[in-house]
């Protein structure tokens, strides 16, 4: 049997305009999962496979996809139904409305929330053949002549499951740019802030009772007022539940076998980086606390340490970096141990808003005010911080911009290498489910001073980098301009377009940079 996974994470209406460099965990997750059954698994990016680019002779297709994916993995699907017969599994964050996914794809089966166990239940089943009965199989949806049947979700795994399930490394080397991509290693599952949104059509009956943020760990799963958990505008905690630490052991394997196989730019996967051995001070209680206990330090060194030692990232030719981090959690002493082993790599950390009154009515476990000291700490430690923001997010007001608008400001003068700003999108089964997408920025005039904003302090920060000498990974050819290259920094930054780097494709070099090219791009020379 052959089974082939198209990744759609992040790619729209089946093309990536940003974020090219980036390979999700996701669909290694489900490749390793099927190689462990001896199965013949083939990963195809769905830019790629929508262009015809795969063979036929694959006896199932998988298809993962985040909620805005909804028109790639439809194109997907159509497209296999007209060369191929077999069925078509869907998963990722698309199916946290599994029936619309169903419908609008045509896909046989949705696998919501952890998928691991689900699709071995499924291929005990008869995936990629003629199923058997389906409806014990707890986290799916599938279709049949009678309609569409939702099943209970699965409970959340325990962190045993990270011992039973490996992730694919070899299908790394399907994506065409994996030698330069940002390659996401999974550390933990899930994310700790149990925390509620006070606003929004479930928020606003908020009773204030302070379950979700004084209670012991195991009664703040629940809401008596039944709003799901975690920030308003996010899913995670009511699709994995709360963190589950993956073992060090395993996650440095797996580093070393995708550096062997020509990987050089790794990213610890995790909502919350220093989430990450929390859940063991804790156990046996869920870890539903986003600000207690402190970072298992511990923990955090431990892995920290075992990773940049490998000789790949000790010599400069392979990096590892984190992503995102509550504020509440970086405490000095995290912050040093970040700074001792990822000095010059980016961190994030959030603000979405710059109120600390409407911080809290989103449910966020922390306010612009700890973001600030947060981030303050995190750059005197040697470390490149990226902050967040969000517009278009209920509750936002004249004053909230104004005040936003003030903490992207005072974040750029702090130090802040680059603001990350997103459009407030509603996502199923999180506490504004129900609440209206923010409109574009240049439609709304709120929205649009928090886009001025960070577009100017972004502009400006590249600005700063002129003249300076970055190490970068040569990726491909400049499809508007072959006389230049695209290259990616080694440890994050802007894309690159470099002249006089004709044949360095796949190798680390240094440049300097000349020019601004656009709000995202930099130039630069060999």
């Amino acid at each position: 049997m052959k089974l082939l996974i198209v990744d759609a994470l992040a790619s729209g209406k089946g093309t990536r305009k940003t974020t090219r460099d980036v390979i999700g965990a996701g669909p290694r997750a489900v490749a390793g999962v099927l190689e462990a059954r001896g199965i013949e698994t083939k990963i195809i990016p769905v830019n790629m496979f929508l262009d015809g680019r795969f063979k036929t002779g694959f006896d199932a297709l998988l298809v993962s996809g985040m909620t805005s994916d909804h028109t790639a993995v439809q194109k997907t699907a159509r497209q296999w139904r007209r060369r191929g017969k077999g069925h078509i599994i869907l998963g990722g964050p698309v199916c946290s409305e599994p029936e619309k996914a169903l419908r609008k794809t045509d896909a046989d089966v949705a696998v919501t929330g952890e998928g691991e166990e689900s699709i071995s239940e499924l291929l005990d089943a008869g995936l990629g053949h003629e199923f058997d009965d389906l409806s014990e199989i707890r986290g799916i949806s599938f279709k049949d002549r009678d309609g569409i049947h939702v099943n209970p979700l699965r409970p959340v795994q325990g962190r045993e499951f990270y011992e039973k399930f490996s992730p694919s490394t070899q299908r790394i080397t399907d994506y065409p740019l994996y030698h330069a991509a940002r390659v996401y290693v999974e550390v933990l599952r899930g994310c700790s802030n149990f925390h509620r949104a006070r606003i929004g059509p479930i928020g606003e009956s908020c009773t204030f009772c302070e379950q979700c943020t004084e209670a012991a760990l195991i009664d703040r799963y629940e809401c008596p007022i039944g709003v799901p958990p975690g920030c308003g505008y996010c899913s995670v905690p009511s699709l994995y539940g709360p963190p589950r630490t993956r073992p060090s052991k395993l996650i440095l394997e797996e580093a070393k076998e995708l550096l062997s196989l020509g990987v050089r730019r790794l990213v610890l996967s995790a909502p919350g980086f220093l989430d990450y051995g929390r859940d063991l001070l804790v156990d046996p209680e869920p870890l539903t606390d986003p600000r207690s206990p402190e970072p298992n330090y511990e923990a955090v060194e431990e892995l920290l340490s075992s990773l940049t030692e490998l000789p790949e990232a000790s010599d400069g030719y392979a990096s590892v970096m984190i992503e995102n981090m509550k504020a509440a959690l970086v405490t000095e002493r995290a912050s040093k141990i970040l700074g001792k082993y990822l000095a010059g790599t980016p961190v994030s950390v959030g603000f979405e808003t710059g109120s600390d009154d409407h911080s809290v009515k989103l449910g966020r476990p922390d306010t612009p005010s700890e973001t600030i000291v947060a981030l303050k700490r995190l750059k005197s430690a040697g470390l490149k911080p990226y902050v967040y923001f969000i517009h278009g997010l209920p509750g936002q007001t004249k004053k909230t911009v104004h005040e936003t608008v003030k903490r992207i400001n005072e974040s750029m003068k702090l130090g802040a290498e680059r603001i990350i700003l997103y459009r407030f999108q509603s996502l199923p089964m999180s506490a504004f489910t129900d609440c209206p997408s923010g409109p574009p920025a240049a439609k709304d005039p709120l929205s649009g001073a928090i886009y001025t904003a960070a577009q100017e302090a972004n502009r400006e920060s590249k600005k700063h980098q002129l003249g300076k000498t970055m190490r970068v990974i040569v990726a491909e050819s400049y499809d508007r301009d072959k006389s230049l290259n695209i290259a990616y920094p080694l440890y994050h930054g802007p894309v690159v377009l470099v002249e006089g780097a004709q044949g360095l494709i796949g190798d680390v070099i240094d440049v300097k940079i000349t020019g601004v090219a656009s709000d995202r791009m930099v130039r630069a020379h060999v």
